[in-house]
């Protein structure tokens, strides 16, 4: 089995030392070999909370990383960088680009930046943005999973979470499917849950499943959802037919993370897939 951390939301200026503590530990147990941060890497934009982050990734040991930012990660008050460098500080610890992918023999991962400037918190995906994931996982292999990463969700389970979910979601989702992606990993309500979106967004004819982190290592954490982040686990051998995705939440009591909830993806492939 190869595996594929993902964590989202650590707001670095709320992070806690011992939640921290836990997850490295975590991560060098179960070594994985892909790291995905989704976003809302800081609480303010601030050139320490990057710093701070940076740091802390690279404490994991994860041999590859694909990060986003998200809206917490553009300046809130400082309204000339917000307007004119709004990811110059993401850059300096994160860059050099702002949206990039990443390729494995068994991973086809690439990142869709969510975030706009001019919103405080909604983010919205745009048609190039669209076409251009579809050109990448048009070009992913038989044996690959094929993952998009976003911040804020394409699908959300409550009604009063429906004012974030991501512009133009249901358009993307159509698209994406079409071309072949497995999984949508977002995060921005601190919600941890998967769920198969062919069942829930009109116009999809196939599988394709919606991972949702919650916060990883941020005190501002929803009552009915601790510290959480994902992994993934794929069969590298038998190719890309089935993945696991486990929840693991930080627990107080013991100060680890342990597995909390399961789920097993079953993987839709095409008959061209599986010549």
């Amino acid at each position: 089995m190869t595996r594929l951390l993902q964590i989202s939301d650590p707001h670095f200026g709320t992070a806690q030392v011992p939640v921290m503590d836990a997850l490295v530990q975590m991560a060098r147990e179960q070594r994985p070999e892909v790291l995905v941060l989704s976003g809302d890497i800081t609480q303010r934009a601030g050139v320490e909370q990057f710093r701070q982050a940076r740091a802390f990734c690279d404490r994991l040991e994860i041999p590859r990383m694909l990060t986003l930012p998200g809206n917490h990660d553009i300046p809130l008050y400082n309204l000339y960088q917000r307007a004119f460098k709004p990811y110059s500080r993401y850059l300096q610890f994160f860059g050099p680009e702002v949206e990039t992918s990443l390729e494995t023999p068994w991973l086809s991962l690439i990142g869709v930046k969510t975030t706009r400037r001019w919103r405080h918190k909604n983010g919205e995906v745009s048609s190039d943005q669209i076409e251009r994931v579809v050109a990448h996982l048009q070009k992913a292999r038989p044996e690959q999973l094929r993952v998009v990463v976003v911040h804020q969700p394409v699908h959300v389970q409550r009604e009063e979470d429906e004012h974030d979910r991501l512009r133009g979601s249901h358009t993307a989702v159509r698209a994406w499917s079409e071309a072949g992606a497995d999984v949508v990993m977002g995060g921005h309500i601190h919600l941890p849950y998967v769920c198969d979106l062919a069942g829930l967004v009109g116009g999809i004819g196939r599988r394709i499943w919606c991972v949702q982190a919650g916060t990883a290592l941020s005190s501002r954490i929803r009552e009915e959802a601790p510290n959480s982040v994902n992994l993934l686990h794929v069969d590298a051998v038998n190719g890309a037919a089935h993945c696991r995705v486990d929840r693991w939440d930080f627990h107080a009591g013991t100060g680890t993370f342990v597995v909390a909830k399961t789920h097993d993806l079953q993987l839709d492939r095409s008959a061209a897939d599986r010549a």
